[in-house]
């Protein structure tokens, strides 16, 4: 799931995690929101920036690339459905402050080039990899939303050595993790997308959308026993009224061998925009500290 354009773009935690985790949730998002991120930078047009961005050869096609920032920490953002580099601009500013900064149009969108045959998950997790491995980069932290931790947590199974840590928001690992609204959304798009093409429509990229919309309704398809590969520390997010279904989040972060979990309350699926102070605050808390898993029972021992 992402953002294709339908932002203003549930079932609860089951009640026996709820109490433990809304205190546990409590008191890392408190912890977090200390924290306040360097002034905004509205000077800066990111995703047509000129001075930090270029195009590669990789996969068959040029993807477009950012790099802001001179941290020895190299840190990988990845956008969602049908976005660019732009709508991650908040991070960047936030985070090329400590890190290497490294955006990238996913392929078909922004203005990376879409190539040939089906847009799949998989090949977009391919195309990162191929970027970091032509700059020899090797335990970047990762940061994605939606599609793009989608894609994170794919570069993170096939390929682990390139992530060293990884934060993802608002992802799935089937359509299934999807609300029935959304999915019911999805098929919209794509039944306008075929009649416009039928008609001949040139006011928008039809093609394009109907790939986006293949990626949402019928991808991913990650099996659990993938994702216990990912020996990565990962921290899992979501807004309590996300697109993604709670319970399929909570899944996803009970399946990870190092893991934390967020809920962030009040929220929608895009909290990075919406609250980016807090967003990006819990996110540098997860990627600054090292990696403790503490457990109530000990403490009660």
């Amino acid at each position: 799931m992402s953002q294709i354009r339908f932002r203003p773009h549930n079932v609860g935690v089951p009640h026996i995690l709820r109490a433990p985790l809304i205190v546990w949730l409590f008191l890392y998002v408190v912890c977090a929101a200390a924290q306040q991120p360097p002034a905004a930078k509205p000077d800066i047009n990111y995703g047509q920036n000129a001075a930090a961005g270029t195009y590669i050869s990789i996969n068959g096609i040029k993807m477009y690339v950012e790099t802001y920032g001179s941290g020895s920490q190299p840190l990988l953002v990845i956008h969602g459905n049908g976005g660019s580099i732009a709508d991650m601009k908040n991070q960047i500013t936030y985070f090329s402050a400590r890190y290497q900064v490294i955006g990238a149009d996913s392929r078909g969108q922004g203005k990376s080039e879409m190539g040939k045959g089906r847009l799949t998950f998989e090949q977009m997790a391919e195309d990162l990899n191929a970027l970091l491995e032509q700059r020899s980069l090797k335990s970047v932290f990762v940061l994605g939303w939606s599609d793009g931790g989608i894609i994170g947590l794919l570069l993170a199974i096939h390929h682990p050595d390139k992530v060293s840590k990884l934060a993802i928001l608002g992802a799935n690992l089937v359509p299934a993790g999807l609300y029935d609204w959304v999915r019911e959304w999805i098929r919209g798009m794509d039944h306008e997308a075929d009649s416009m093409i039928a008609k001949r429509d040139k006011s928008q990229p039809w093609e394009v959308t109907k790939q986006l919309c293949n990626l949402m309704g019928k991808q991913p398809n990650i099996p659990l026993t993938d994702l216990r590969k990912i020996m990565s520390p990962t921290l899992v997010m979501a807004g309590d009224k996300d697109a993604i279904r709670t319970e399929h989040t909570v899944q996803i972060f009970e399946n990870l061998p190092h893991a934390h979990l967020c809920i962030f309350p009040g929220s929608t699926h895009f909290i990075l925009q919406e609250n980016p102070t807090l967003f990006n605050a819990t996110v540098s808390n997860f990627f600054e500290k090292p990696y403790l898993r503490p457990d109530t029972k000990d403490v009660l021992k």
